[in-house]
């Protein structure tokens, strides 16, 4: 019997566990086991001081140990209501965080869910039964700070004590004052502002079965921030509806509007657009800013050759330059920076925009209205009449568009626009497959940029680490040539990384930036243009001519320690 005991007690140990999931080799197994018996040190410090085994990992081991369930709390966002059972103060004092509540359940994240005393405290402060959960300590306190610390919760939480009072049934169209003066209007105004505190550029308030989710795409990601109570999301959609001036009542079909919200100093434009789902209707607001200019090129992260080969196609005065990349990649800002750039009193830029999205001095911008005729095609055809240097489509989308931009820039003009393709030498089959004449589009097509954009290393958190050194084989593979020459020397890397901090809500990312990529259509590219050839062929041709890829304007920017390598490889990968 005492035998048996000890035997499952030996299966059982912290390193026994770690070594059977393959965590712990067979020699640090031993030698953890040896270090212990002789320092007279917990198995666990020892694993801990000498970094062998990821602390999730370890803290799995342990919850496993105990036979209780393990939590991790990295984008999960906690309920207004289950936040507000455990006071921030008393959180952080025993680093507990409360997740979600069962009927008369309270599931908890505890740093010690051993502690008798904090369940005790916990259940009379939250009058339920608490179901404790092992979490990491850095994980609950990151928790406690994106939850707690934002002011999101707490301000929205103060108005939705009052909310219960405003029936959807009783706002209509004919009194809006009464839903204006109701705190739904606050709720609204403190979402709005914790987006422009946190550089969003998108809200999306989406009903679910039983809550409402609102989440930020902060720096091209989508982020959960808050979760609040289902019978208020009627109120808050007819308050957006309101605002941009939709109708109340029309609940089945998809609208679009705008208003302009102000907060300080700061302006935003916001494009609404409601959507009829399953639960209700679902709100994308994007914040479009006024005061914020176009930026330049340089800023955009648009350098070196690739930088010179598009700087020489815009000094021409007649012909094509597109941007390309998939929906989100930073098109439109890139298109405004060089029209911000070229503009002059010297010279009558045209746009015709989907819709407009910042407003550049000096440009005459139109939006398309298709309700009354207002497309691409048939503003191309009015903008011959107005006598422009420059003109700027929004998006060429079929076969009209592309062939209208190119008999304008046949003519004389100077044509901008973008198309949706993964890179710069995908762009000419496809308006090839649109049905453009190939010997049209190589007497139009200047040059052809590639763009993503990638999340910046937030400065205030960076650090370095040495990468394994199959990082450092893919890095050498891939810039070939562009390599460093003190990398390529000694083969020494040092790459970079953010920690987390209160800046950057602990993701270790602060801003974003573009990698670029320039194709000049030589002689050679338009010889096989001419032939129909593929945009890997292309590809190949502009590369053996200098051209910069994506990924190594990425690769590049990662030895700078500019990004990350997992960044560039989310959005640049083949």
């Amino acid at each position: 019997m005492l035998q048996n005991t000890a035997q499952n007690a030996q299966e059982n140990a912290l390193e026994d566990i770690l070594f059977r999931q393959g965590l712990l080799s067979s020699d640090q197994l031993s030698a953890v086991k040896l270090e212990s018996i002789n320092s007279g040190q917990p198995v666990e410090k020892i694993i801990v001081q000498h970094s062998l085994v990821p602390l999730d990992k370890l803290t799995q081991a342990k919850a496993q140990i105990l036979n209780m369930p393990f939590v991790k709390l990295e984008g999960k966002a906690i309920p207004v209501d289950v936040l507000n059972l455990i006071p921030e103060a008393a959180a952080r004092r025993y680093v507990i965080i409360p997740f979600e509540k069962r009927s008369d359940e309270l599931w908890v994240a505890m740093a010690d869910p051993l502690d008798i005393q904090i369940i005790q405290f916990t259940e009379k402060r939250s009058g339920k039964r608490v179901k404790p959960f092992l979490a990491l300590a850095a994980d609950i306190l990151k928790a406690i700070n994106d939850q707690y610390s934002q002011n999101l919760t707490s301000e929205v939480t103060s108005a939705l004590k009052e909310v219960a009072s405003v029936r959807p049934q009783e706002i209509t169209a004919e009194g809006p004052e009464i839903l204006h003066e109701a705190p739904v209007s606050n709720i609204i105004n403190q979402l709005l502002e914790y987006a422009l505190k946190t550089r969003a550029s998108d809200i999306h308030i989406e009903p679910q079965e039983d809550r409402t989710r609102v989440r930020y795409r902060i720096d091209g990601i989508l982020q959960e921030k808050i979760l609040l109570p289902r019978g208020v999301h009627d109120a808050l959609i007819s308050r957006v509806k309101i605002l941009a001036v939709l109708k109340i009542d029309e609940k089945r079909l998809p609208q679009d509007g705008r208003f302009t919200f102000t907060y300080g100093t700061n302006v935003v434009d916001l494009r609404i657009s409601t959507m009829p789902t399953v639960f209700g209707e679902k709100v994308v607001m994007r914040l479009l800013p006024k005061t914020q200019g176009a930026p330049t090129l340089l800023e955009l992260g648009l350098r070196g050759v690739s930088l010179k080969s598009l700087d020489s196609q815009l000094l021409r005065t007649h012909g094509i330059i597109l941007i390309c990349g998939p929906t989100g990649s930073g098109k439109t800002t890139t298109l405004y920076s060089i029209l911000s750039k070229i503009s002059t009193t010297k010279v009558n830029v045209l746009t015709i925009e989907d819709p407009v999205e910042y407003q550049i001095p000096g440009v005459n911008q139109v939006q398309v209205n298709p309700q009354v005729g207002l497309t691409f095609a048939s503003a191309l055809r009015s903008f011959l009449r107005q006598d422009p240097n420059i003109i700027m489509v929004g998006e060429i989308r079929d076969t009209e568009t592309a062939e209208l931009a190119i008999q304008a820039a046949l003519t004389g003009h100077q044509v901008f626009s973008t198309v949706h393709t993964n890179s710069a030498a995908g762009a000419p089959p496809r308006l090839l497959d649109m049905g453009v004449e190939p010997f049209l589009l190589t007497s139009a097509l200047n040059a052809v940029v590639g763009q993503r954009v990638v999340r910046k290393i937030c400065p205030h958190c960076k650090v370095e680490f040495n990468p394994p050194i199959e990082v450092l084989e893919n890095i050498k593979a891939v810039l070939g040539k562009l390599l460093p020459a003190a990398i390529a020397k000694d083969g020494s890397l040092r790459l970079y990384k953010g920690a987390g901090c209160n800046f950057c809500a602990h993701t270790g990312y602060l801003g974003r930036i573009g990698i670029f990529e320039s194709m000049v259509v030589t002689d050679a590219i338009a010889k096989l243009v001419l032939e129909r050839a593929s945009s890997a062929t292309l590809e190949r041709m502009a590369i053996s001519e200098g051209m910069i890829t994506m990924k190594q304007d990425g690769y590049l920017k990662v030895l700078e320690g500019i990004t990350t390598l997992e960044e560039v490889l989310r959005v640049a990968q083949d």
